[in-house]
Parts: structure tokens; sequence; C-alpha cells
């Protein structure tokens, strides 16, 4: 049988790394690879909770993203010989407890779009000695049950096993000599079993010994609502029971909405006590309501608070919150996006993109410094101020804690904007923000994307070709350019990370600010704010709502389901620096 202590790829060739996804979960362990097919299917299926006479059909993934049916040990050496040359990823399967009616054709229940990288959300369980971890943010004190050590970090610092609670660091999951007690039990990985307060794993290291109540998963939230509501309801439906201390929703006044997105909506508020106008973007809590959610949430307030400190990112007033909906106060921008502008100039002055690229270039660098990526960057999240100038906002798909070399390899972004080393399935840096700015730039001067498909033919209509376009077609620059500007746009969209412009080790935006599409910019005006902008949005109101659209209804549910406070704590904040400006006003 293979073993199961250690989902890591033994750099000495031995030892397979496996990622087998199945019911919505990918399981990721590792196999000896001198496994054989027969062995192979009994680990798959003790792994996936099926009966060791269940039908099972295992689909690999190759590179090229195509999936190959293992069905003989001939398949499955050949499976291993390509896993073993990309041990980053390593073999990729997927299971399907069933067989297809006829050969060649796919299993009952097979969608072609699972196998495209990002298609589907997937949870992942690191399988260790029958145990099944699963990545988690604790909210309070949570100490190692290997190595006895407290477990810290940001976001999900550690890794509890989702049937017998155990708590371990990443680093020690694969050293756990104790087999999971329940490992053997019927639940299916994607159900937690119920938590008896009497239940005989007292004694392992779990959040229930470190005082925190576990909270299934399971638990059912409300439907939501669609409902177009004044803003009167909307005070009365926000203000709840206040459990926040010092700022709550009863000192802001709110005007309107500005704006709406999947997880939350923005209003323009006014704060009583001194008169100010700020954004306020309000998330209800029933729809954060898994550990990647709340990830998320935390993710953004902490870039929201570095992000106070930069004159080209939005900052973060205070934060506070009710029993059903978080509230972030930001800076309020009134110039309008720059997807707003661009739709109605069409495309922009070399020396207007210029001026926006380069505070964007600041924006990014700082934000680079302190190890987050931004992963988001695109025309309707670049905001003008009221002078001109450009802010970044929407820090949701940020990615913080990393180090000079260190990767990631989540996929996300938008379509148009997506790197090619995240679409080739690779780790990826900070380059990735480098390619997206180059997108940008294009779009500006250009007044298009560089990867327009304009087609009646409804097979390249689809976010595959997108894909297939941004990994395989050369960029072809519009002639009506100049020399300089072909050059940093040819230097930006690079579809090799190591070369493109940015990119390089300790120099990499030394080499941005002294391409020369940038050298007629003075860098040190720049970063103070102290160059002129090119262009100057109307306001023509008290709040330069002409620059918003203003065709949004407030959704607001009648109930509120029970929700875990406990995910939430901390939330509240209050910037110390605008606070010691609004004090002096």
């Amino acid at each position: 049988m293979p073993s199961r202590t250690s989902p890591k790829m033994d750099g000495s060739g031995g030892r397979v790394r496996l990622k087998a996804h199945y019911g919505g979960d990918i399981f990721i362990t590792s196999v000896d690879a001198a496994t054989t097919f027969e062995e192979l299917c009994e680990e798959v299926r003790d792994m996936c909770r099926l009966h060791q006479q269940h039908p099972l059909t295992l689909k690999w993934v190759d590179s090229e993203g195509d999936p190959c049916t293992v069905s003989s040990q001939m398949e499955l050496e050949e499976a291993f010989r390509l896993a073993r040359q990309r041990r980053d990823e390593g073999l990729i399967i997927h299971v399907f407890p069933s067989t297809p009616e006829q050969p060649g054709l796919p299993c009952p229940g097979e969608d072609k779009s699972i196998y495209r990288r990002g298609a589907r959300r997937w949870r992942k369980l690191y399988r260790a000695n029958g145990h099944l971890f699963q990545a988690k943010r604790f909210n309070r004190r949570a100490y190692c049950g290997q190595c006895s050590e407290r477990i810290w970090g940001l976001a999900r610092q550690g890794y509890r096993c989702i049937n017998c609670k155990l708590l371990v660091h990443k680093r020690c999951h694969g050293l756990v000599p104790l087999t999971c007690r329940k490992h053997m039990d019927s639940v299916m990985p994607s159900q937690e079993p119920p938590v008896d307060d009497k239940n005989e794993d007292a004694d392992l290291p779990s959040e229930e010994t470190d005082g925190i109540a576990y909270i299934s998963s399971s638990r059912k939230h409300d439907s939501i609502k669609d409902d177009s509501e004044d803003l009167k309801p909307v005070i009365d439906g926000m203000d709840g029971i206040k459990i926040s201390q010092g700022l709550g929703l009863q000192d802001f006044d709110l005007i309107r909405v500005i704006g709406r997105g999947s997880y939350a909506k923005v209003l323009l508020v006014r704060l009583k006590k001194n008169d100010q106008i700020y954004a306020m973007k309000v998330v209800k809590k029933e729809l954060v309501h898994d550990d990647e959610d709340i990830d998320w949430v935390q993710t953004e307030k902490h870039v929201f608070e570095q992000a106070s400190s930069n004159p080209f990112l939005v900052g973060l007033h205070s934060c506070f919150q009710t029993t059903s909906r978080l509230f972030l106060v930001i800076e309020y921008v009134n110039g309008g996006d720059l997807m707003f502008h661009m739709q109605r100039q069409r495309k922009l002055p070399e020396e207007h993109a210029r001026f926006y690229a380069a505070e964007i270039c600041i924006a990014l660098n700082f934000l680079h410094e302190r190890g987050i990526i931004y992963r988001d960057l695109k025309l309707d999240n670049v905001l003008l101020d009221a002078d001109g100038h450009i802010k970044l906002t929407d820090y949701g798909m940020c990615k913080e804690g990393l180090g000079p070399g260190d990767t990631t390899s989540t996929f996300c972004g938008t379509p148009n904007y997506i790197a090619p080393e995240i679409l080739r399935g690779e780790e990826y840096g900070f380059s990735v923000d480098w390619w997206a700015l180059g997108v940008l730039m294009f779009e500006m001067m250009a007044g298009r994307s560089p990867f327009d498909i304009i087609t009646d033919n409804p097979d390249m209509n689809t976010e595959d070709y997108l894909f297939q376009v941004i990994l395989e077609k050369p960029i072809r620059i519009p002639r009506f350019l100049s020399v300089k500007a072909s050059h940093v746009l040819k230097g930006f969209l690079n579809k090799d990370p190591k070369e493109r412009l940015g990119c390089r080790p300790q120099t990499g935006f030394s080499d941005i600010k002294s391409h020369a599409f940038f050298r007629s910019i003075d860098w040190d005006l720049l970063e103070k704010k102290q160059a002129l902008p090119p262009f100057q949005p109307q306001i023509t109101d008290d709040y330069g709502l002409d620059n918003f659209d203003t065709q949004f209804t407030i959704p607001l549910g009648a109930g509120t389901p029970e929700i875990d406070q406990s995910e939430f704590e901390g939330f509240e904040y209050i910037n110390p620096l605008l606070l010691s400006t609004e004090e002096s006003v």
C-alpha cells in the first residue's frame, strides 16, 4: 500500500505528489512511484470514502489540460513518469464513481469544464495517516498537536483534521504519527460530522480544547432576497444590534448607493461630527460563511490599513460591525474610474496614459515592497480624485505575506487581465501585476484590449478561447503609437515573466522608472503628488455623482441567519492618522 504520511513530493523522485479531485474537494497526498494500479485505486477509494468494490474511473490531466483515462499499470506508469517532470503540480487526477457507458464516452456527470484550471472552486484536503487536514484560521490561541508549539500567523495559519479536529502546523501535518480515530467513519469528507460535547477525542489538541466552540459548516443560511428599498429601510435594516465599540452606523448619514458587487455594496456617507464625506463598503455576514471568504475580508481590511499611508491607494477610515453586517469606511474618490472616462473618450493621449501608468507603478511598487500582490488591476479599479490623480481600490484579490522569491498559485483575476503564467498553472509572484499594467496601458492608448476577439463564431467568444489567445497569440501593437509606447507595451506584455519589464530581482522598479517611455516623468514630484495631472474630472455637484453609474437598487433581506460572530473578532478599526486630522478640524 502507498504511504500516507507525507503530502510533499520527494526530491529524490521516489514519491509522486497526488491531487485527486472528487465531490468538490481536492485530496492532496503522495504515493510511492512503485505503486501499482490496483493499489492506487484502493487508496483513492479509501480517500473518497467509496466501498472497495465501487466502480471507479480515474482520469489524469496532462500538461495541455486534457484528461487521459488511467485503466492499466502501463498507463499509470506513463502518468507517473510525466508527472515527475513537473514537480510543482505532480499527478492531477479526477475521480468518477462510475464507468462510461461505452469506451471513449464521458463518465456520467462528467463536464469537460472541470479540467480547466480555475473553472470551479475546490476545497483542498491534505491527507496524512488517515487524517484529512484543511487549512484553517484560528480565532484565538491554538497549539500544534505534533510539536505542541503555538500556531501563529495571518489568515489560515494551520491545518485542522475535518474528522477528529486535530490542529497542527502546516509544516507538521505530514509528520503526525497518530492515526485519525474517525477516518474509517462513513461520513463523506465534504460533510463535517456533528460535534458531541462529550466526544471521545476531547484529549486531542483542537479548537474546543482552547476554548473555541466548533461551529459546523453545514449551518443553513437564509435565501438572499433582492428587493429595491429606499434609504430609510436601509438604515433601519442595517443598524441591528451594535456589537462594535466606538463608531457605528448611527454616526453617519447615508446619502445614496454608488456601487454594488457580488459580496458588497458601496454607499456614499457623511460623518455627522464633521460633515466629511466617505464611501462605506457594506458586507453581509451571511455571504461570508467559509474560511476563504473570511480570509478575503480580513485581507482586504489589512491592505486597506496599509494603503492609508500611500497617496495613490484608497485608504481606510474605520471599521465596525453589527450582528448581520461588516462596514468598512474608506476614502471617497469622486472623479470616477478610468472605465467611466474611457467609455466617453475611447482612448487617451500617450501623455495621459504615461501619467496614470506612472502613478499606478508607484502604487503597485508600494504594495510589492510590503509583500502584497494586487491581482486585480483593471480600468474599473483605477479611480481619479478631484484633482486628477489616480487611486487604486478594491483589495479583495490581494495576496499578502510574500517575501523575496516567494510565489503563490491561486487561479484568480479578471479574465482579460490574467497573466500567462497563471493560465499555465505555474507558481507566480509580483510579475502578474506588471502584466496587467501592460494590458491596461494598451487599453488606454489603443482604445481596445490587446486580446479583442471580433467574430461571429460562438466557439471563439468563450473564456477558454480568450485564454488560448493570451497564451499563444502574438500581441500586435497599433502603428499609430510611438516607438517608446510600443516598446514599453512589449516590455510589460512579455509572456515570459522572467523577461517582463519590472520583474528583474532587485532592479525591477528602477527598470520601469528608467524606461524611455517614462523618461519625462519627475518621479520625486510624482510621489509627492506635486506633478500636474493632464486631466481634471468635472465635479458638478457636492459629491461628483455625475461620475458614477446611478442605476442601482438596495437589496436587503428581511431576516438574518444565525452567524458565528467569533469569526469577526477584532474587525473594528479607526485610522489614527485620520482621527487626529478630524479632531484638529
